[in-house]
């Protein structure tokens, strides 16, 4: 299950990144498929980039609210609200799982031979923090003389935006160089850092930095498709908590908003039948599962 959950992960990169023209035009895909929201972090402005990224349209959106206001145009901004809504009550963090290309970076990162080290629970609430700061009161509240504000969590924090878009552009066209200063620097500072981080510790932007993520794990218990645990098959043998990579303990806390539904604790841990898929409140069997091994203690 996990190689095909890598294999899904690759062909996302791919489809939410199909524009291998760039090096010839030099320019970002500007298609019919940019009004599509990708479902994982996936920077606009990547030059391969098909699709525009959840967060950034949400940044633009509110942005622009005081200077729609002043302007007499009143956009609710339904699409990108309802594009990222339909696919949190859909899916939850299975997107997180399963079609983030930056959670898919730091998985591979983390397989780097090193000491391993666990991130402090404390810690996760932190993407809410980015999500309640950056993505939405920054916004809102600090604008120019037009009534514009910025993308504050885009343009100051972002690593993926950095991988993604700031290093190939400044490579792509020379003259964005001269033009390079202290933002700049302290993105690549910011995006060294979650590198270093992903490699001792597992995906430690996802559990502590994206906003996306915070976003998405508001939906983890209500979501369409979700990982569902059978309190009555569960022997609380704890198996789950050893091989899970956000380190939660899903018999104890299911529908978490902190699990990415990766469904490692249900194909590799799990011998009793007591986790499995529900979709649309349909429970969905573990097709190859392991016969379970009772004990008489």
């Amino acid at each position: 299950m996990q190689t095909i959950r890598k294999l899904i992960q690759a062909v996302w990169i791919f489809l939410i990144n199909g524009f291998w023209g760039f090096p010839i035009t030099g320019n970002l895909y500007q298609g019919p498929l940019k009004v599509i929201c990708s479902p994982g972090l996936n920077c606009y402005s990547c030059p391969a980039a098909t699709t525009y990224c959840p967060i950034g349209s949400l940044q633009q959106l509110l942005l622009g609210v005081r200077f729609s206001l002043q302007t007499g145009h009143y956009y609710l901004g339904s699409f990108v609200l309802g594009g990222m809504g339909l696919l949190g009550a859909s899916f939850g963090r299975f997107i997180c799982g399963w079609a983030c290309p930056f959670g898919f970076i730091q998985e591979l990162l983390h397989k780097i031979p090193s000491k391993k080290y666990s991130i402090p629970p404390l810690l996760n609430w932190c993407k809410y923090g980015f999500l309640l700061l950056f993505v939405i009161v920054l916004p809102l509240v600090f604008v120019d003389q037009f009534g514009l504000g910025k993308p504050w969590f885009c343009k100051y924090v972002c690593p993926a935006g950095t991988l993604e878009a700031g290093i190939p552009m400044v490579l792509l066209v020379p003259d964005l160089r001269t033009t390079l200063g202290f933002l700049y620097l302290n993105k690549i500072c910011i995006l060294i850092g979650v590198i270093v981080w992903s490699v001792v510790a597992s995906r430690p932007f996802c559990r502590t930095i994206c906003p996306l993520g915070a976003f998405y794990a508001l939906f983890n218990k209500i979501s369409l498709v979700k990982l569902d645990l059978d309190k009555e098959a569960c022997t609380n043998c704890k198996a789950c908590h050893k091989v899970c990579p956000v380190e939660i303990h899903f018999n104890e806390t299911p529908g978490s908003g902190e699990c990415i539904n990766c469904m490692k604790c249900m194909t590799e841990a799990c011998r009793f039948d007591a986790i499995h898929v529900n979709v649309a409140g349909y429970r969905l069997g573990q097709p190859g599962k392991r016969p379970a091994v009772t004990s008489h203690q």
